[in-house]
């Protein structure tokens, strides 16, 4: 299913009353294997009520408007789609590209990176600048907080891992080891340790305590580009470890990594054991991944796939856009 941003866009920006409504097209996402569905929406102007008075090309129909959302069919196709405007919208916190964000455990902060350098913290609430994190050189690829809600771990292209303090924007500790920027980064349980994956095709396991690195998990040879750190299923063989493991690292057991890779492969391995679970080959680079349970995992490609993996069989399911998923809801 192929699904585009600029169509949400167009949809927020009419279903919030601006007058510059877009008469642009808009897209119904299809069944899989199918071509995509296309048509466009007309805004005839603004309702007594405020509420945008929208037509629809032919074959499709607006079931459903409001402020909030817009409900759009395609009968013939038993297609339908509903899009939903932003509840608020930040647009002081940062003036270019949001690159990464994340939101504390009791949701009271955020903290988000942008192509435009800064990496900051603002309240969740309202978008109030509360902290600007400076150090890293270059952009800073991701950032995220501790469960704590007081830290935060970032990672930039100047290969650096930095974590920071949320309440004075200190930065309490640098790690360096890797040799190219860090693309995305994993917490292990309460923090005690991290993981970092990077473009120079390594995923690194850090003692926050020490400030040291504890191992390469993994040197693949290819950029990774998304990680993820997940209980594993007790049904999951992860393997033993070579070596006793540090008496630093602090909640490993037990724990799978997933490595999603530039060259195609999407990598699972015991955190502590460092043991292969398994690699799976897509059908374009893997941009990110993440756990759904002990067993069950997403990944997605450059190419606009989503794989849903049972890491207990090599069967899989192919998602063409996890939207599908979405729609199926409605």
């Amino acid at each position: 299913m192929e699904y585009s941003d600029e169509i949400v866009t167009h949809c927020s920006i009419e279903l919030l009353g601006s007058n510059d409504f877009p008469a642009s097209a808009s897209q119904v996402p299809r069944t899989v294997g199918k071509p995509s569905l296309y048509g466009s929406l007309t805004c005839q102007g603004i309702g007594l009520d405020g509420i945008p008075e929208i037509t629809a090309s032919e074959g499709f129909i607006v079931n459903e408007i409001n402020k909030k959302s817009i409900h759009i069919s395609c009968p013939k196709e038993n297609a339908s789609s509903k899009f939903l405007a932003p509840y608020t919208t930040f647009s002081r916190v940062h003036t270019k590209s949001i690159t990464c964000l994340d939101i504390s455990s009791g949701g009271g902060l955020g903290v988000s990176s942008s192509t435009d350098g800064s990496m900051k913290i603002w309240q969740a609430s309202n978008g109030e600048l509360r902290r600007i994190l400076e150090g890293h050189v270059f952009d800073v690829n991701c950032c995220r907080f501790f469960p704590s809600g007081l830290v935060v771990l970032s990672g930039g292209m100047d290969a650096q891992l930095k974590i920071w303090s949320a309440e004075d924007a200190s930065c309490v500790v640098t790690f360096k080891g890797h040799k190219g920027g860090i693309l995305d980064t994993a917490i292990v349980d309460r923090g005690r340790n991290v993981v970092s994956g990077s473009r120079d095709g390594t995923a690194r396991l850090w003692d926050c305590g020490r400030s040291a690195c504890l191992g390469v998990i993994a040197d693949c040879g290819s950029s990774i580009n998304g990680v993820a750190v997940g209980a594993a299923d007790n049904s999951i063989n992860l393997g033993s470890p070579e070596q006793t493991p540090s008496e630093r690292e602090v909640g490993t057991e037990a724990k799978m990594l997933l490595l999603a890779r530039e060259d195609k492969k999407l990598q699972c391995l015991g955190l502590q054991s460092r043991q292969p679970v398994f690699l799976f080959i897509g059908s374009d680079a893997f941009n990110c991944c993440t756990f759904l349970s002990g067993f069950l995992l997403l990944a997605g490609t450059q190419d606009g796939n989503i794989y849903q993996l049972d890491v207990r069989s090599p069967r899989f399911s192919g998602l063409n856009f996890v939207i599908v998923i979405i729609l199926e809801s409605y």
